[in-house]
């Protein structure tokens, strides 16, 4: 069984996962409209990452 913490983690890997996927598209794009698109949704996913990173650190502190 998983701690919060561990789980926490996990998602922040899976969400990597999903940045690393989204910036590649990024490269592969040369229309604007497009590049654009793929910027909100790596912004989105940076700021998921950083919410389950601070779950993760208050989960460890406890």
């Amino acid at each position: 069984m998983s701690t919060p913490a561990e789980d926490a983690l996990r998602r922040v890997e899976e969400l990597l996962e999903r940045l690393e996927e989204t910036r590649a598209r990024l490269e592969t794009t040369a229309d604007p409209d497009q590049a654009i698109d793929v910027l909100g949704e790596l912004a989105e996913i940076a700021k998921q990452v950083e919410v389950e990173i601070e779950q993760a650190r208050r989960e460890a502190d406890k």
